[in-house]
Formats: C-alpha cells, sequence, structure tokens
C-alpha cells in the first residue's frame, strides 16, 4: 500500500491518500500515466470515499477486494479533519468536499467512485457537476426536500460545544438511527455506551472526530435539494442500501432511481449501514460486478420500495423513517 499527500486547489490543506494495487502492477505512481489510461476508455481505478466519524483505515479491507476483482488500483483518501489530512476550512462546506474529491480524481487519474454514507452525498453532489465514469454509493446520506431535518439534533452541537463528547455521541446515534438497534436505547444508555467504547481505539477516535460530524450534517441539511436537481447526473450510478439499515436511506436511494435516469437502486439483504466496513464479500463483488459493466450491471426494472425491503427480510418498523415517508 503506498501512502502519499495531495494539496487541494484551495490552497488551504492536503489530503493523506493510501492506494492499493494488484500483484504484479509497477509500484510507482504517475498521475500521467494513470490519466493516460483512463483517457482511452480502460478505467484507471476506483476512488472510495468514507463515511462519517471514521477515517480511511477501515476501508482498506473492502478495497483490497475491490482492487483484487478489478485488477485497478484502489485509492482510499482521508477527507479533510482526521488522520493525516488537514483540518475542516472554516468555510467548510458541500463543495469543499466536492472540490477536493475532483483533486483526488485528478491527481490519481481513477475515473469510478465508491461511497460510502455521508461520501455518498459528496458522490453525488460531485457527479452533478464532474465526469465521473461509473459510481456506487451505500446507505448515501442525501437530504431532499428536507426529509433529514428531523435527523438533526440540535443538542448534539450545543453537546460538543460544550465538550459533553458522551451526550454527544448519544444524539448522533439515536438521531440517525445508524447503529441498528442499539439506536433505540434511552439516550442514558447509549451515553454509558460511548463511556465504554471510549477505552477502545475506535471509540476513542469517533469521539475526537464528533466536531468534524457537526460540519458534516450541517452541509448535508445545506445542501438539501429537490429531485430535479440530480436530472443532470449522467453517470451510471448504482445506489445501493443495506437491509438492515435505517430506512430513509432506501427511501432516498429509490426516489432518485425513479426520477434520474442514470441511477438504479437495489437492497442488499442482511447488511447494516456499516456493511462496507464489515468482514465479508457480498458489498465488493456486487460493487465490482457494477463497475466492470458485465452481467448484472445494467438497471434493473422498476419495484416498489416496500417490495424490495419485504424481499430483503427487512422488518416493518425499519421500512419507515417517519412521518411524511
Amino acid at each position: 500500500m503506498e501512502t502519499w499527500t495531495v494539496r487541494t486547489d484551495d490552497g488551504k490543506g492536503h489530503l493523506e491518500l493510501h492506494t492499493i494495487r494488484p500483484a504484479g502492477h509497477a509500484p510507482g505512481r504517475t498521475a500521467a500515466s494513470d490519466a493516460a489510461v483512463a483517457s482511452r476508455g480502460e478505467g484507471s481505478g476506483v476512488v472510495v470515499v468514507h463515511g462519517t466519524l471514521i477515517t480511511d483505515a477501515l476501508y482498506r479491507s473492502f478495497a483490497r477486494k475491490l482492487c483484487r476483482l478489478l485488477d485497478q488500483p484502489v485509492h482510499c483518501y482521508n477527507r479533510r479533519g482526521r488522520a493525516g489530512s488537514s483540518h475542516q476550512p472554516a468555510d467548510y462546506s458541500a463543495a469543499t468536499e466536492v472540490a477536493d474529491l475532483a483533486t483526488v480524481l485528478r491527481e490519481t487519474g481513477a475515473s469510478d467512485v465508491v461511497a460510502h454514507s455521508y461520501g455518498g452525498f459528496v458522490a453525488l453532489e460531485a457527479a452533478r457537476r464532474l465526469p465521473i465514469r461509473r459510481m456506487v454509493t451505500y446507505d448515501a446520506a442525501v437530504s431532499l426536500s428536507g426529509n433529514l431535518t428531523q435527523r438533526w439534533r440540535p443538542e448534539l452541537e450545543r453537546s460538543v460545544a460544550a465538550g459533553e463528547l458522551d451526550h454527544a455521541w448519544a444524539h448522533l446515534v439515536q438521531g440517525l438511527e445508524t447503529a441498528g438497534p442499539v439506536s433505540m436505547l434511552p439516550l442514558g444508555a447509549l451515553r454509558m455506551l460511548s463511556i465504554l467504547s471510549a477505552r477502545t481505539r475506535l471509540g476513542a477516535e469517533m469521539r475526537q472526530l464528533l466536531p468534524t460530524a457537526v460540519a458534516e450534517m450541517r452541509a448535508v441539511l445545506d445542501a438539501d435539494a429537490e429531485l430535479e436537481d440530480f436530472a443532470a447526473i449522467t453517470t451510471p450510478t448504482l445506489m445501493l442500501s443495506g437491509g438492515w439499515s435505517p430506512g430513509y436511506f432506501a427511501d432516498t436511494s429509490h426516489q432518485l432511481a425513479d426520477a434520474v435516469p442514470a441511477v438504479s437502486f437495489a437492497v442488499v439483504p442482511g447488511q447494516l449501514h456499516e456493511g462496507p466496513i464489515r468482514p465479508g464479500s457480498r458489498l465488493a463483488l456486487r460493487t465490482a460486478r457494477f463497475l466492470h459493466g458485465g452481467p448484472g450491471a445494467a438497471t434493473p426494472p422498476p419495484v416498489s420500495l416496500a417490495g424490495s425491503l419485504a424481499a430483503a427480510g427487512v422488518p416493518a418498523r425499519w421500512r419507515r423513517s417517519g412521518p411524511g415517508r
């Protein structure tokens, strides 16, 4: 695995990248050589955009699987505010993330994008503006017509500002419901779980990243859009949602697939919201098949959202995200 750094186009920072290359490929990376491959339409690799409260390190197993399946380099990068990348700027917004993804695509010469959760939001915003060959999102955190407003907890921001990180974590988990059944626990129990998890390396890291989560949730809400705003997307895009993920992710993906010809949607049975960072090969196989453009990559026939979730074994209570669905 190669580790390298690129400067951001706004001149305010840098991004830490990790590149995994297929066995037998030359280890030396040059943007010019990778870009030349992309210009021939052969595809020169994949950029993975991670979610909130975590770093790119958790996606490297997934990236290695993609690398083997596609026989192409896979590039993971740390978004601003974490690990070896620079801090989020004071004027941070969705535009910051789109510009950074454009920088990574240019510097790596990569042609495809795979994105998870908040990263899916970034990727879809980028696809409205950037030339991306093919794209896969998983549980993309997109706000349509204010549907995520009810997920925002003002207590989260106040708790972070006061340094009460256990309270902040509890409000984040309960508001987004991304921790599966754990999200249904009372705030007191979630706060206790935060205290216990802070003793682990991952738990401590998540607490440190809570301020970035506040900025990222604000960015999603500030970029709230209507379906027609995505009509310009021509990148073939597969939006996946986990069978055990909160229902609002599938709801949004299904709406976009119905409205945008380039977008298709599918539920992946048995997968939680954190599917891309868990063991197993199902998501990597599904993703690689679509990016390769082989069998199963075409847009599936229209189906109802309720039917998709029921077929995936999703309990009824998880098929609704609240009023307005």
